[in-house]
């Protein structure tokens, strides 16, 4: 498999910058793989695919408003920071992206706050465009994370050109978000609304919660043409046994179990025994699932639409089947579904 097996024309207009009014009306392609057939429907149709005892997972991770801006010392140049993994509570050191980044170099100050009460010293350039950065708060762990978050903006995707809007600290969230630690939503679970899960209860559907939390190397460009050089950054992943159990009950009696996004099944298919047995986990993941990949837990899946060549919409050829997919991708530029974080959903039976 090549990187350019997965190329299409995608028009800018449908890249979704807004999310849709209702969260449960966005538009959903409903592919069958047994019968190779698409339909069009709405998201909050969902509820009539699955029956009683059938099985979502969630991923349960919380985006935390990771985009700051901060002035350079002496020359008060405006800089991007982009929060993307802390790496030790003690010393307050944090992993970051700088924009501009030439401007930035070791020894650097950057000063966020008037009253200079925050401040960041650049310790180590560790890419091109990563930086780490101690920050210098005189205070408690609690106020000093309190004043990371009061600063903090919706880390909305580079492509989403508007200015960040009051709604967007609401809806580019999932609704039974509950662990910080993502600095990207995990999008498909966006559609689901409270009414819609109520409904989906109301019919005896079960739940199940694992924890990715999003990291921006999921949209990385894929700069090799090999697919099999391609290396994943690592995101960090929670299954407790409460969950594992629920999953693997629903597996054993062949229900339908279906993954709410690639942020999930990559969860999953990173956590599954070669007996199809899913088992507690904490650790890290740099799986990249492309095709051809034996599914081991989830039978059916929800996403969204994703841009060409990107990891994502390989894991999405993986388990739909390439062909399947690229036809359905066309039909979907065609009949202007939104693509990307807000955009439209695919369900996968």
């Amino acid at each position: 498999m090549k990187t350019s097996d997965f190329n299409f024309d995608l028009p800018e207009e449908l890249l979704a910058e807004h999310p849709s009014e209702h969260r449960d009306e966005a538009r959903l392609m409903v592919l069958d793989r047994k019968t190779q057939t698409i339909e069009h429907k709405l998201f909050k149709d969902v509820v009539d695919y699955f029956d009683e005892k059938d099985l979502f997972i969630f991923n349960n991770t919380k985006v935390f408003p990771a985009r700051l801006y901060g002035n350079k010392e002496k020359t008060g140049a405006k800089i991007e920071v982009f929060l993307l993994r802390e790496l030790d509570k003690e010393t307050r050191v944090w992993d970051v992206l700088v924009d501009p980044a030439r401007k930035i170099r070791i020894g650097n100050k950057l000063f966020f706050t008037e009253d200079e009460s925050l401040v960041a010293e650049v310790i180590d350039n560790t890419t091109s465009r990563g930086r780490t950065l101690r920050f210098l708060y005189d205070g408690p762990y609690e106020e000093f994370r309190a004043k990371l978050k009061e600063l903090g903006e919706t880390p909305l995707p580079k492509y989403i050109k508007r200015e960040v809007e009051p709604e967007d600290a609401e809806r580019y969230q999932t609704i039974y978000a509950k662990v910080e630690g993502a600095v990207a939503a995990p999008t498909a679970g966006l559609h689901f609304s409270r009414h819609l899960m109520k409904r989906l209860e109301i019919k005896g559907i079960d739940f199940a919660e694992v924890t990715l939390h999003v990291g921006l190397g999921t949209f990385n460009p894929i700069e090799v043409e090999d697919l099999s050089k391609h290396k994943m950054e690592s995101e960090e992943i929670f299954i407790d046994e409460k969950n594992a159990e629920i999953i693997n009950k629903a597996v054993e009696e062949n229900r339908r179990v279906c993954a709410v996004g690639t942020t999930t099944m990559r969860t999953l298919e990173t956590s599954v025994s070669s007996n199809k047995k899913i088992s507690a986990f904490h650790g890290w993941t740099n799986k990249f699932i492309f095709p051809p990949h034996d599914f081991g837990v989830a039978n059916c899946m929800i996403t969204n639409f994703h841009t060409p060549k990107s990891t994502l919409m390989m894991m999405i050829a993986a388990f739909a089947g390439k062909d399947f997919v690229m036809h359905a991708y066309e039909e979907a530029v065609k009949e202007k579904y939104k693509f990307y974080s807000y955009g439209d959903a695919m369900l996968i039976l």
